[in-house]
């Protein structure tokens, strides 16, 4: 196989704020392989909070590129066992394991969920993120953005007076993601007053390591909990089970398709409502978690609509949610 890997800086369409940081680009790393004239490609971001930059990544796969140029490419599962036993971190296996994927899907000339023996009839729509700011630039940007779904980043002092005003402005069903800003007493206080106000379920309220407040939080909150930070890689999923009433699985977090449909399948058996996420990719990253979407109850794949500048041509969301698949095989992307 030949391996290209190229860094991106997307610019955003706004400043995007979280509780613990914010950001106006989000920097990217595309990695293309391509065998026999068919060309596969996958990607991953740069994250501070997990110490992953895109240079860290290109670093990590430069090491082994000769070992990935030789490697008898088959299927997408050998080939990522070959990069866990590399000892690569999973955000780069990430990025290597969603091109092998379109690779694969490409050369055998059937998308990946009918390769999964899934269609696309039903599926969840994705919600629309709008980060911390001021509540008159929040309400902006739904109006610029009019959605079926907001996901809202919480995590300031005054989090339930702000979705109260967000709600005047919208019908839409509400998400809120405090990104571990919250203690249980604040979660299990919350949770009626943002049940009334039209919210669907909180994510990732607590501290990611905070099990014994997550537990009390699963037998006082009225809203449903997901985890997210809790839950990284498959190891994860049994415990979350025991604290979350679903998980939020990201593919740069996990190590790619590969690791998230196994999780998804035990999230499942274990009884968990199932949300894929994303980390503000362009359109190759969204393309292949669009795949997914018809074993998934929630997704949150709007990280190309966040961007003002996307690199890439794949999956398309529409105005009202919906998803045009493409008709190229894979994960159906090309670079622009």
């Amino acid at each position: 196989m030949q391996i290209q890997l190229r860094k991106y800086t997307l610019p955003l369409k706004h400043t995007f704020s979280i509780s613990r940081e914010s950001h106006d680009f989000q920097d990217s790393l595309v990695v293309t392989l391509s065998l026999n004239g068919v060309s596969g490609y996958g990607e991953a971001t740069s994250n501070p909070y997990y110490k992953i930059t895109v240079e860290s990544m290109m670093q990590e796969i430069n090491n082994i590129s000769a070992s990935i140029a030789s490697f008898n490419f088959t299927t997408p599962e050998v080939f990522h066992q070959f990069l866990v036993d590399k000892n690569l971190s999973n955000f780069a296996i990430c990025a290597l394991d969603l091109a092998a994927h379109d690779l694969y899907g490409k050369r055998n000339k059937k998308p990946l969920y009918s390769i999964w023996n899934t269609n696309t009839d039903t599926y969840p729509i994705t919600n629309y993120t709008i980060g911390i700011a001021s509540i008159d630039a929040m309400v902006a940007k739904m109006k610029e953005m009019p959605w079926p779904i907001y996901k809202i980043k919480l995590g300031t002092d005054n989090d339930v007076a702000i979705v109260k005003e967000l709600r005047r402005h919208t019908d839409a069903i509400f998400r809120i993601d405090a990104n571990c800003a919250w203690t249980a007493e604040e979660t299990i206080l919350n949770a009626p007053l943002l049940k009334e106000l039209g919210v669907e379920f909180l994510e990732q309220p607590l501290k990611a390591d905070n099990w014994e407040g997550m537990e009390k939080v699963m037998h006082h909150s009225v809203l449903p909990v997901i985890a997210d930070e809790s839950c990284i890689v498959e190891s994860d999923v049994e415990k979350c089970a025991l604290h979350f009433s679903g998980i939020n699985i990201k593919l740069t977090k996990c190590g790619g398709l590969t690791p998230a449909l196994r999780m998804i399948k035990k999230g499942k058996e274990l009884g968990l409502k199932v949300m894929v996420g994303c980390m503000t990719e362009s359109t190759v990253g969204i393309s292949a978690i669009a795949q997914l979407l018809p074993q998934l109850d929630y997704v949150d794949m709007d990280g190309a609509l966040l961007l003002k500048k996307d690199i890439a041509k794949g999956v398309e969301i529409q105005s009202n949610g919906s998803v045009l698949f493409p008709e190229l095989y894979g994960s159906g992307i090309t670079l622009l």
